[in-house]
């Protein structure tokens, strides 16, 4: 029966290792065999001396209490830190159904870790009291000239209802250190994501990772859409849930559907990812993605809402074109670009094959190296967004941030 069950797949299972000028390695496998890639990772940590892995990985494929158990088995002296996915992005390109690790090696990354548990009853002091202790740890580790060159990446559980506040928390411990990262998925079941930590399995949680390095870096953000005069303020809503149940004193699914053409009973994923929602922060709009609709026609959201939020229906961009052009920016001020590791909104995923441009943002990330997973939502310094690209983009020349 595995026989005819291996046979039947549409392409054969394959693995791959990738090295980096910038001395990073990506591991990547579609195999469900969890210690086979443990054991790959374990040989390829110790031929490049690596102190510190990034594991993405698709609940589809290898089950995360399975991955973690064989990371700690047959690899137990490489520290490492990741979540579940809504797809990944390995040096092919778009993916799912796999598993990727990056390898940090020591030589040129120093890495700190730590792991909040309880998000939802955890207070946010905690959180920047973390960072604050990691900061500390980190300073021992390289010295105090070192540290100055540091990111911060976090990964938070994507049905948690806690982004927007941990995020915050984050960045208020983390003076100027860039923040970035992205929300654990779970292949849009929408049910559980997990996040992993040397050997530890969690949900309602949060891992912070501080990175210093002497490889020139850039953080940025893009995406690919414009606000209309089309309004949907929101008047009834379940704000610790993020479900809205009226726009303009109208039932929300109705109401949206109407603002954007669409029969409200054929709303699905890709109807909100084709036409996104913004809210204008600070002079700047910022998307607010819808996860679903429910029975009642009320509507869940991936970002924080309330009552009075006034949202505007976005109209997309050309996705090729906007994100060719951001990594062209980011390519002119690192001087080139050798390893970029992104967080990729898994509505943009789902746009992109909706407009049939799956192909070719595939493509591009692939020709400019990019590597990570599709997420429940992005962070960017304090921001928790949606339908958005964040990245950091490795050189290997001037330093930048």
């Amino acid at each position: 029966m595995k026989e005819r069950r291996r046979k039947c797949r549409r392409t054969p299972l394959t693995s791959s290792r990738t090295r980096y000028a910038c001395g990073l390695s990506a591991l990547t496998t579609d195999e469900p065999d969890p210690v086979a890639f443990a054991r790959a990772v374990a040989t390829e940590a110790a031929a490049i001396d690596a102190g510190f892995a990034l594991v993405f990985f698709s609940q589809s494929l290898v089950e995360a209490g399975a991955l973690s158990r064989a990371l700690s088995a047959y690899a137990p002296g490489l520290h490492h830190a990741g979540c579940s996915t809504a797809g990944e992005i390995t040096p092919q390109g778009l993916e799912e159904g796999h598993m990727l690790a990056m390898l940090l090696p020591s030589a040129s990354f120093t890495a700190v870790s730590a792991m909040v548990d309880n998000l939802s009853s955890s207070g946010m002091d905690r959180i920047t009291g973390e960072v604050e202790a990691l900061r500390r740890t980190l300073r021992v580790r390289v010295g105090g000239e070192r540290t100055r060159n540091t990111f911060a990446l976090c990964f938070i559980d994507g049905l948690s209802y806690a982004e927007e506040a941990v995020s915050s928390a984050i960045h208020w411990g983390l003076d100027d250190i860039p923040l970035l990262g992205g929300s654990a998925g779970d292949d849009l079941k929408f049910e559980t994501t997990r996040l992993i930590s040397n050997g530890r399995v969690t949900s309602d949680s949060a891992i912070i990772v501080l990175i210093a390095t002497e490889i020139p870096f850039h953080v940025f953000k893009t995406d690919n859409f414009v606000p209309t005069d089309e309004k949907l303020v929101v008047t009834a809503s379940d704000a610790d849930h993020r479900i809205v149940r009226e726009f303009n004193a109208t039932n929300a699914a109705e109401e949206y559907a109407a603002s954007v053409g669409i029969v409200p009973q054929t709303l699905t994923p890709l109807s909100f990812a084709s036409h996104p929602v913004v809210v204008k922060v600070g002079g700047e709009y910022y998307c607010r993605s819808i996860q679903r609709m429910h029975a009642d026609g009320s509507l869940s959201f991936f970002c924080a809402i309330d009552d009075g939020v006034v949202l505007s229906i976005a109209q997309p961009k050309d996705m090729v074109e906007s994100t060719r052009a951001a990594l062209r920016e980011v390519e002119a001020r690192l001087g080139g670009i050798d390893l970029i590791l992104g967080f990729d909104c898994v509505l943009r995923r789902l746009d992109a094959r909706n407009r049939q441009v799956f192909r070719d943002i595939s493509e591009l990330y692939r020709v400019n190296n990019v590597v990570g997973f599709g997420t429940y939502g992005e962070q960017y310094r304090s921001m928790h967004l949606n339908q958005t690209f964040t990245g950091i983009a490795f050189g290997e020349r001037q330093a930048a941030e």
